[in-house]
């Protein structure tokens, strides 16, 4: 469903130029969650950017579904590909109603039959209908969230990019997110590509996983692997032990990465 090869993304030009994407390759089987981790500025939510047609400077080859992709994306590959945003706050027009924001994609990409769609994409992530017309800040942020979920479906898509869809949440309610994030994917047949920090979320909702690293791909892991505590690279092992927190030996037994 997603086949990336030889991706690479330059910010800036000559001595500033930042190196985002170094030439990563990997590929999402139809149905399959995927991974992505590494640490704040590895290039994880670059990639997401690049498929989602966000961002159009970018070299490699992109092939969804089959179809190589350009940079400027056509309107049926929006309707094939939609992305969940990390912060529910941010991803929501905040004089928007429930119902303004999820009419919007239905009527861009000429569907008709919007109240219907409304309707069952708000009881699709556990909403009713007395939320249909409440603004953004009327809601809590897993409500928020369920909210952008529901405006992603909308649209039927077949993959969904998800970009930390649950760091600006409570514990409590990252759980409830994806737990419906799972069953969406069962039921509708989702490819999903996730991009996290937390390496017990991946383990949880992916079945294969990248590890990257200043805008490379340093080790691809099974899911069984990751919970064996039993990665190759030795990146990958501090990223494992700097995830189960603070730990004064694990932090001496720290290895030099070059």
């Amino acid at each position: 469903m997603i086949d990336v090869t030889g991706l690479s993304v330059v910010f800036g030009q000559g001595a500033a130029a930042v190196h985002a994407l170094r030439g990563i390759a990997f590929r999402v089987a139809e149905g399959e969650s995927y991974g992505l981790v590494g640490e704040s500025g590895s290039g994880k939510s670059t990639v997401l950017r690049v498929l989602s047609g966000l961002l159009m400077n970018w070299s490699g080859e992109v092939v969804i579904a089959g179809r190589p992709q350009v940079p400027r994306r056509s309107r049926a590959f929006h309707k094939l590909v939609q992305m969940v945003f990390q912060d529910p706050y941010g991803s929501l027009h905040p004089r928007h109603t429930v119902d303004r924001t999820l009419a919007e994609p239905v009527a861009i990409h000429r569907l008709g039959d919007v109240d219907r769609r409304i309707a069952v994409a708000l009881t699709d992530v556990g909403l009713d209908l007395s939320f249909r017309f409440r603004y953004p800040h009327q809601l809590s942020g897993g409500q928020r969230q369920r909210v952008a979920i529901a405006r992603a479906l909308i649209l039927e898509p077949r993959i969904l990019l998800l970009d930390e869809p649950t760091s600006a949440l409570d514990v409590s309610v990252q759980a409830e997110i994806l737990n419906l994030l799972m069953r969406l994917r069962r039921e509708r047949n989702l490819t999903f590509l996730l991009v996290s920090h937390n390496l017990a979320v991946v383990a949880h909702m992916c079945d294969r996983l990248s590890v990257m690293r200043e805008g490379v791909i340093v080790e691809e892991l099974t899911a069984a692997t990751l919970r064996a505590q039993e990665p190759t690279h030795p990146y990958s092992r501090q990223l494992f032990r700097a995830s189960t927190g603070y730990d004064r030996a694990a932090v001496d037994r720290l290895e030099a990465v070059a």
